[in-house]
């Protein structure tokens, strides 16, 4: 069902008049996410962007979820390729996630392989941006071992393989990548990292700037999950007009073009583990999702949920096709033959 009702559509409008916030309209934009509902705000000035939530992917409180997203954009924005934050509307009644408000954006969206190049470069300013000290990186993640992190991120979600009705051998196959990992790598320095970086979430501004405009699970991690994540098979597919399948030379580019905009390089063991573990906690979402979305709607608006009930229907047959699609053992070949090819040339 929709989820973006003229009930939610007054709420937003009431909150912002009794923050003083001044706007012309609230246009509600096409529901594409299973996170949030986004509504276009015309004001005098620059427009904004609401993000109301409707759940927390990293099981947050909603108050707690609104600041980690607040950190999210306030600390991303530094390098200029994301929205900047213009504040947050705290959980009320009529609005029990609340909402964010954000810079709006007046791009295209990207195009695949043609704009690979642009988001190398906007991923490698988010991936240069200095530290700080480790005592202020909270509340965003920020694992003293972060390919530890990564790997135990998949491994709970890989709990979910057996209830999600998959056939055994892609069970088996899926287990076998799991065990191949690597228990720890010996190039492992953090960045401020997106985490969600597929395409889809990326605008490209007249004047030629890719811009990623989706900012909810940012952390220190590591930059080699970001660039697989923008270029594996289980993300260029994922949405449904801007879909492309890359070929080992566009990946291969794509990746050399992210290294000559980084001040130091990575290894492409590093790169390659990354790459492998970013498919894996795809692959295991995807098992998540399949096993749990048909659970009815959590009627206290708290944490994670990825209850069907919270999207549109159009939306929730696209993400049913393609996580059975990634789910599937010729799917996984294709992304195992792509491993092969990469070996040796990244």
């Amino acid at each position: 069902m929709p989820t973006l009702s003229e009930t939610r559509l007054n709420a937003l409008a009431a909150e912002l008049h009794q923050a003083g916030i001044a706007f012309h309209n609230l246009d509600p934009m096409p529901d594409t996410g299973l996170a949030h509902d986004h509504i276009w705000i015309s004001r005098e000035g620059a427009d904004w962007v609401a993000r109301l939530p409707k759940q927390s992917q990293m099981n947050l409180p909603p108050q707690a979820n609104l600041d980690y997203q607040a950190a999210c954009y306030q600390r991303t924005s530094q390098g200029e390729h994301t929205p900047h934050f213009h504040g947050m509307l705290a959980p009320s009644e009529s609005l029990p996630r609340g909402a964010l408000l954000v810079e709006a954006i007046d791009g295209r969206l990207a195009r695949l392989p043609q704009d690979l190049a642009l988001i190398a470069k906007a991923l490698a300013s988010l991936h240069s941006l200095p530290l700080p000290p480790q005592a202020q990186r909270m509340p965003l993640l920020a694992p003293a071992d972060p390919w530890g992190a990564m790997r135990n991120e998949v491994e709970v979600q890989a709990r979910w393989l057996e209830s999600a009705c998959l056939p055994r051998e892609v069970i088996r196959a899926i287990q076998a990548e799991l065990a191949a990992l690597p228990k720890g790598l010996e190039e492992a320095s953090p960045s401020l990292i997106s985490f969600d970086t597929h395409p889809g979430n990326f605008l490209v501004t007249p004047d030629n700037r890719a811009i990623l405009v989706d900012l909810e699970k940012c952390r220190y991690g590591l930059p080699g999950i970001d660039l697989a994540h923008t270029s594996l098979y289980t993300s260029t597919t994922w949405d449904i007009t801007n879909r492309a399948i890359l070929d080992s030379e566009q990946v291969l580019a794509f990746y050399r073009g992210w290294q000559a905009a980084m001040p130091e390089s990575v290894s492409a063991e590093t790169l390659l583990a990354c790459r492998r573990a970013t498919w894996l906690w795809s692959l295991t979402w995807c098992a998540k999702w399949r096993a749990s979305h048909l659970e009815t709607r959590d009627a206290r608006q708290r944490g994670e949920d990825w209850s069907s009930e919270l999207s549109d229907d159009n939306l929730i047959t696209h993400v049913r096709d393609r996580v059975d699609h990634y789910l599937s053992q010729d799917a996984i070949v294709h992304v195992q033959n792509e491993f092969e090819q990469l070996k040796g040339t990244l």
